[in-house]
């Protein structure tokens, strides 16, 4: 990523403060010399009275008309550069010996005034062409070098201050810029209840506030470094991790406190440092920032590097500062959110998917299928109802988690398990077959077997058996619906043969083509 702190000419507004009394400055000089001029000439110069009078008329309309409304633009600091150098130098050629203190002070506030509201290359067309105009008539009067250095004082002078002057400006603009940027981001990432989201939006804000040529977002996940953003050099490589130990990233986060290093080909003296991690391109940043991110749900580090030495400011690291500021509550909040949401959907005691969202996930998981195969099982817990009154509700719930545990262990991550009501549950298998689905059931009814569960007085207790029915979509059924009564009849013809049975049996499934 290349700059993009390019920034817009000085806005009207920000001049006016600076203009102003230079304006009112500017005419009380004019209007001083042309009347100095009438007393002390022996004949009235009509020239320099009409051009004083026109200078100072220029530099009002300059002030009311332009400078303090929106309709300045390039072109304009272009011919007011022309104008300004002009009256200028026909000013400086004009004025006679008396006044030649006051054409300096002209030629210092015309040329910064030029440079407060334009650019540099304006001003110095402006300083360039009030040389050029005249200097013809100094060249005669050139006595040595104390003519010289008086000739060049105000033009110095100018220099001096257009260059400060610029720099105060390039401050000021680029600190505005920071202000503006941090406004924004936070407007933007603090409504996004999105993680993508968010990561998506810090990272438009860091290509357009900062020149960086790699830059990371790391959350801590099972003592590694998870990079959710990572780009380096015009491309991006998320999904990366990198150890958290032994690394500027890992230092940073541990010790919860920035990390300034503008020049990496200097030895890297902190506790714990190993290693300068290279990721994404084989390349090595020669400067780097880290600041910490820190709040109940994030632990992380958003960092900043380049391919150049000292690259960075303390203005940079004041950015990235802030901006980290900002993300850790956003990522926080999103988090949040997410945790709410998945709790919305998971029944309370099993933690498995409740009966509504189940129902979502199925249709979802339905649409997606490509009319492939899904199966679906509804498992019911035989005689619970009187398992419950002989062993008490605590058991039950016991048996209930560990009913959920066993499915969870004997499914994918892609399939989904939820809680139909009381003890039965229903379990989606997209890409499965009914022969699959059987084996799937089979298992769990296995383990449920194998289980040894105690009461309080460490006594064994006996667990219950399940029974399962099994239909595959779109095969037998094209509809969900369908798809869920089928596997509730065939549920209750599993029972109703004795429980602790799977409907249908093999021999169905063998007869099933598989799509």
């Amino acid at each position: 990523m290349k700059s993009k702190r390019t920034l817009a000419v000085f806005a009207p507004h920000e001049s006016q403060r600076f203009i102003l009394p230079m304006t009112l400055v500017f005419v009380c000089l004019m209007a001083v010399v042309i009347i100095d001029h009438l007393l002390n000439s022996s004949r009235v110069d009509l020239f320099l009275v009409i051009y004083g009078s026109l200078s100072i008329l220029y530099a009002l309309m300059n002030n009311a008309l332009v400078l303090r409304t929106n309709n300045y633009c390039e072109r304009y600091g272009f011919i007011n550069a022309l104008a300004m150098g002009t009256i200028l130098g026909l000013f400086t050629y004009n004025v006679s010996a008396k006044a030649v203190e006051a054409s300096h002070i002209f030629i210092i506030l015309g040329i910064v005034s030029v440079a407060a509201t334009s650019s540099r290359f304006h001003s110095y067309i402006t300083m360039a062409l009030t040389l050029a105009i005249s200097l013809p008539d100094r060249i005669g009067q050139f006595n040595g070098y104390e003519s010289l250095l008086e000739l060049a004082t105000p033009y110095i002078i100018s220099i001096v201050i257009v260059e400060t002057l610029l720099r105060i400006k390039a401050t000021t603009r680029q600190h505005i810029h920071r202000l503006e940027t941090i406004n924004k981001v936070s407007r933007q990432i603090m409504l996004s209840l999105e993680t993508d989201q968010t990561i998506s939006l810090l990272n438009a804000t860091m290509q357009e506030a900062l020149e960086a040529d790699t830059y990371f977002v790391g959350i801590v996940k099972d003592n590694m470094i998870s990079l959710d953003l990572f780009y380096d050099d015009g491309e991006y490589f998320n999904g990366m991790q990198i150890p958290l130990e032994g690394t500027l990233s890992g230092w940073v986060i541990k010790n919860q406190r920035k990390l300034f290093l503008p020049d990496l080909r200097d030895e890297v003296e902190l506790e714990g440092i190993s290693e300068i991690v290279i990721g994404g391109k084989e390349k090595t940043s020669l400067s780097w920032m880290g600041v910490p991110l820190k709040a109940s749900n994030v632990t992380g580090v958003i960092s900043l590097g380049s391919y150049k030495p000292n690259a960075f400011d303390s203005g940079d690291m004041e950015l990235l500062s802030n901006l980290a500021q900002h993300v850790t509550l956003a990522l926080d909040n999103t988090i949040r959110h997410s945790q709410v949401e998945e709790q919305a959907r998971l029944d309370s005691m099993t933690g498995v998917y409740n009966h509504g969202y189940f129902l979502k996930k199925l249709a979802e998981q339905a649409r997606d299928s490509n009319n492939t195969q899904m199966s679906l099982i509804m498992l019911d817990i035989d005689y619970f109802k009187q398992y419950n009154d002989t062993f008490g509700h605590l058991v039950g719930d016991r048996i209930l988690k560990t009913l959920c545990t066993a499915i969870k262990h004997h499914i994918k991550q892609t399939d989904a398990v939820g809680r139909w009501g009381g003890e039965e549950f229903v379990i989606s298998l997209p890409g499965a077959s009914g022969l699959e689905a059987l084996r799937v059931a089979e298992r769990i009814g296995q383990t449920m077997a194998l289980l040894r569960i105690e009461d309080r007085e460490q006594n064994a207790i006996p667990v219950p058996t399940v029974s399962q029915g099994i239909a595959v979509f779109p095969v037998e059924a094209d509809e969900i619906y369908r798809l869920i009564d089928l596997a509730d009849r065939r549920l209750y013809m599993a029972k109703e043969r004795g429980r602790n049975q799977i409907e249908p049996i093999l021999e169905h499934w063998e007869n099933i083509p598989v799509k």
